[in-house]
């Protein structure tokens, strides 16, 4: 068993005058490092109400900032900038990891550029701006909407407060990732696209900008190898081409093997390089399977907000960032959701080097109109020209749950077409990745059909998620608001095939306390886990935010009372799956007066078939499911397990303890090697008290959500 490790602190480490916070380079997948300036840290700032100092990458809202005001809606950033005397005679380019929303750029007054989308990167040419050696100038002024309705914000809270306020956090407006500027060669590549899915290769494109791009000479050479490309741009300043690798090596979570591409346009003086990173991966449906490098994949994900206290969307510094990566797989997982949001570059990087998939996906707006979909749609090739060459991400999601589309696919041609027509573009833009359109519900074009339900009651959950793998149900209910209950289907369309397609769990999740939480984590994945038509799932949440309460860990990635839930067993390769309906959290079944008889099925996702013997062995109440027994009290024969097949029901048939007490169950090959474990608590079940209830108000269940 692997423990969680104390978190770390999340809050922005001590500066002095020349560190500034987050002082990292920002993209180490698209290195340009040996010639940059951090323009992190204090900057002038003047709006409503406000006029001293901010500290820049933090929102205004977050207390980091300085400033921590909610809803201002416009702010100017003002500070002192010298190019370094050095860079004489390179091209000066301006970077924005993120500004929410709109920002005007200028420089001594004068503008250099515009930008809307508070997601996106985005960068401007200002060579002609910024003399070196000589100080400038630099103010941005941002809008940030109070009334985000029709702009892409995911879940930042707006005014008038939307349908989704009950699931929205605090804003993160202005500035909120790095600012940076770098030296470039006076011909250089705007943008450098590389893809490894076809196992073999390097598929390499560049778009080139600045002195002379029409026929400049572009060489893309693998480092450590040497194995390179020569090209030629055309008119437009693109070229392309593929490297051939003598001894190709894959990208998988087991060995995430990362090439280093160095891109040098022209030669001499006046030359440019820069270094990017991809994998050679391929992540794909065959049917109703996902394949990863050819061989069947199974999901096991998590849902990650990206938010941390007192900094927002901001990761208050680099080692918070890239540890919740670690977290995550401490906790058994192979995916991340990154939900709503482009998260930094870094963060995918570090996923790219350790072996993590991602699930990424773009802020949604919260109402539907033609502006709306066009300010979604605008933020999809700023996604893929980004973030298309890491290997990580292996899906591409748009609209979640109908946000943006009013909750009605199914009722609207104009909503169902503007959810068509963003796969449509997104596929044009990359067409490596499956890509979910409406992730939740109501399909109309998608390469994984993904269900969100939220369920308290343990029976009713078993019954619906068999259902829904057999094909008997198509829909479940989904609670939109307290009084706002509709029935969702899988599919929001009759030409929507109703098999053929992945079929996910991408949302569920139950319980009021932290023990509650971890109960039905354990109870309802092994339901998921139970059906083999399924791809896989993914779990809401990786970590507490603000009040929404339903992380496996809190705000600061501390983890929680699980009740003796371990969830890397839980999300383990291999689980143990009960036939059982569980009465309560902490008290399973009531303590047995005879014997105890209960049937267990194993669910296996290696390799290679597995064989051991289940066993169980009565504890005392609280022990760690991972402490030694000595001797089982009842054991199994031998069971072979074959990769994604439930295997047949093994019985075993334990005597009653002497009260309170809990199961240990395990599964052990022939060299008593601990392959999968789980736990039944046997205690009294107390009846809830609810004296003094309203007639009708009674009752014991937690109110379901949306995420």
């Amino acid at each position: 068993m692997t423990l969680i490790r104390p978190a770390i602190a999340t809050t922005p480490p001590a500066t002095d005058a020349t560190t500034p916070p987050r002082p990292e380079y920002p993209r180490p997948d698209r290195d340009r490092s040996e010639r940059w300036l951090n323009l992190n840290g204090r900057w002038a700032f003047e709006a409503e109400g406000y006029e001293g100092p901010i500290t820049v990458p933090f929102a205004w809202e977050s207390a980091a900032s300085g400033v921590h005001r909610a809803w201002l809606e416009q702010g100017t950033y003002r500070r002192t900038v010298t190019v370094p005397a050095d860079w004489a005679g390179s091209r000066i380019v301006l970077s924005f990891g993120a500004v929410h929303h709109h920002a005007i750029v200028r420089i001594d007054g004068a503008v250099v550029g515009e930008h809307a989308g508070g997601y996106e990167s985005f960068e401007f040419d200002v060579t002609g701006a910024l003399a070196p050696g000589e100080p400038a100038e630099l103010e941005v002024s941002v809008t940030a909407p109070a009334d985000k309705r029709a702009i892409p914000h995911g879940k930042q809270r707006s005014i008038p407060r939307d349908d989704y306020d009950g699931v929205a956090f605090t804003p993160t407006s202005g500035i909120w990732q790095t600012v940076w500027l770098e030296a470039r060669g006076r011909t250089y590549a705007r943008s450098v696209a590389l893809r490894g899915d076809s196992l073999t290769g390097i598929d390499v494109a560049v778009e080139l900008i600045g002195d002379a791009p029409a026929g400049a000479d572009v060489t893309a050479t693998v480092l450590g190898t040497g194995e390179a490309i020569a090209l030629t741009a055309d008119a437009s300043g693109r070229a392309a081409g593929r490297i051939a690798l003598a001894e190709p090596r894959t990208w998988s979570p087991e060995r995430p093997h990362l090439y280093r591409v160095a891109v040098r346009t022209g030669s001499g003086e006046g030359s440019d390089r820069v270094v990017a990173t991809v994998g050679l991966r391929r992540f794909e449906a065959r049917g109703e399977e996902l394949h990863l490098n050819g061989e069947r994949f199974y999901m096991r994900g998590v849902l990650d907000q990206g938010y941390w206290p007192d900094t927002g969307l901001t990761a208050p510094d680099a080692a918070s960032l890239l540890r919740d990566i670690g977290l995550a797989r401490e906790l058994g997982y192979n995916l991340v959701r990154k939900h709503l949001k482009f998260e930094e570059p870094l963060w995918l990087h570090e996923a790219d080097r350790t072996g993590m998939l991602v699930w990424a996906e773009p802020a949604c707006p919260s109402r539907f109109s033609p502006e709306a979909a066009a300010a979604f749609e605008a933020q999809l090739p700023a996604m893929v020209e980004r973030d298309g060459n890491h290997p990580s991400i292996v899906i591409w999601s748009l609209y979640n749950e109908e946000w943006g589309l009013d909750w009605d696919l199914p009722g609207s041609p104009a909503r169902a077409e503007a959810a068509v027509r963003a796969y449509e573009l997104l596929r044009e833009l990359d067409d490596t990745r499956p890509i979910v359109e409406n992730s939740g519900w109501s399909h109309v074009r998608t390469d994984l059909v993904d269900w969100h339900y939220y369920e308290p009651d343990l029976a009713v959950w078993k019954d619906a998620v068999a259902g829904l793998a057999s094909g008997e149900r198509e829909t479940f209910p989904v609670r939109l608001a307290p009084d706002f209950t509709v029935d969702k289907s899988l599919y929001g369309s009759e030409d929507m095939p109703r098999h053929g397609l992945p079929i996910v769990n991408s949302e569920y999740g139950e319980g009021f306390t932290s023990l509650e939480r971890a109960w039905h984590l354990r109870w309802e994945t092994q339901e998921l886990r139970r059906h083999d038509r399924f791809a896989g799932y993914v779990y809401t949440e990786f970590a507490d935010v603000e009040h929404e309460a339903a992380g496996l860990l809190d705000e600061a990635r501390r983890p929680k009372e699980w009740g003796g839930a371990v969830p890397a067993d839980i999300n383990a390769d291999t689980v143990l799956v009960l036939d059982l309906v569980p009465l309560a959290a902490g008290a399973d079944i009531e303590p047995p007066t005879g014997p105890f008889a209960l049937d267990v099925h194993v669910s296996h996702h290696g390799r290679e078939a597995v064989t051991g013997l289940v066993h169980a062995a009565w504890t005392i109440a609280g022990t760690p499911v991972d402490r030694p027994v000595a001797e089982p009290e009842a054991s199994t024969g031998p069971v072979t397990v074959e990769p994604f097949r439930l295997s047949p029901a093994v019985r075993l048939t334990v005597p009653p303890p002497a009260g309170a007490a809990r199961l240990l169950l395990w599964l052990a090959d022939e060299e008593g090697r601990v392959l999968a474990r789980s736990f039944l608590d046997a205690a009294e079940v107390e009846p809830p008290n609810r004296r003094g209830a309203r007639p009708g108000e009674f009752t014991d269940a937690p109110v379901p959500g949306i995420a």
